[in-house]
């Protein structure tokens, strides 16, 4: 595989690494699971043997599977959901993590002429679906994190970063000692919010430019369910159990 190419992206930041051959480019990944083995091979050989993937759902976890099976590390999931206005569920203005923080961007609620009572409104609606993944994909599982882990945040693409942010921000709030976000796509705006969040970003490919959809980057695009979502995480937690 080339070498990565890396960038500082100023001294309080964490660094980002990506595939420079692949900077710009659409339809660069078959799938999302053929974007994990991307993603593994660039992370290969740089993460302890205690370090935690954390998937984001629904899209991040069949990247992390991926992951998980050519890093043989372990596999959980960190529920992080986007608030959308009610009357579009593909653009977000802020997120509700796991731990129940809820994260507004004032600027992009303004900007989707949201109102103060329908925020309450989103906002609920999606506190009540992060309970409800929470309840059903981790069922009863121990904490996300735990103090000093190496947490590696995974999804299946970064468009404006909301979503990551806050689940960078739940997860060391949960104690992570260092957190890596991990995607196959990124917008170049959202990338570098992001390594002013977290320790390192790894991000195959970098999008630059004023329109950004994570689907571009894959030739086989889907939206996932939760029920395809446990039933990828319940068959990666039977093959760790024997």
């Amino acid at each position: 595989m080339p070498p990565l190419s890396c960038c500082e992206e100023g001294a309080s930041e964490g660094v980002v690494h990506e595939r420079s051959q692949l900077r710009d480019r659409t339809h660069v990944f078959k799938d999302r699971c053929h974007a994990g083995e991307v993603l593994a091979r660039m992370l290969a050989g740089r993460l302890p043997a205690g370090a935690k993937l954390l998937a984001i759902p629904a899209g991040g976890v069949p990247v992390a599977a991926a992951m998980t099976k050519e890093l043989g590390l372990s596999l959980d999931v960190a529920v992080v959901s986007k608030i959308t206005p009610a009357w579009q569920s593909e653009v977000g203005y802020g997120a509700v993590a796991f731990d129940g923080h809820v994260w507004i961007d004032d600027q992009r609620r303004a900007q989707f002429g949201v109102d103060e009572q329908s925020a309450r409104t989103d906002i609920n609606r999606t506190v009540a679906k992060v309970r409800r993944r929470v309840e059903s994909l981790r069922a009863g599982r121990g904490p996300v994190v735990a103090p000093g882990d190496v947490a590696v945040l995974v999804d299946d693409g970064l468009a404006s970063g909301l979503t990551m942010v806050a689940a960078t921000e739940a997860v060391r709030d949960a104690g992570a000692g260092q957190i890596i976000v991990a995607v196959p796509t990124g917008s170049e705006s959202a990338v570098k919010r992001l390594a002013a969040e977290a320790d390192e970003v790894q991000c195959a490919n970098v999008r630059a430019g004023q329109r950004f959809a994570v689907a571009d980057a894959y030739d086989n695009w889907f939206d996932l369910d939760d029920a395809t979502v446990l039933d990828i995480l319940n068959r990666l937690r039977e093959k760790g159990s024997r």
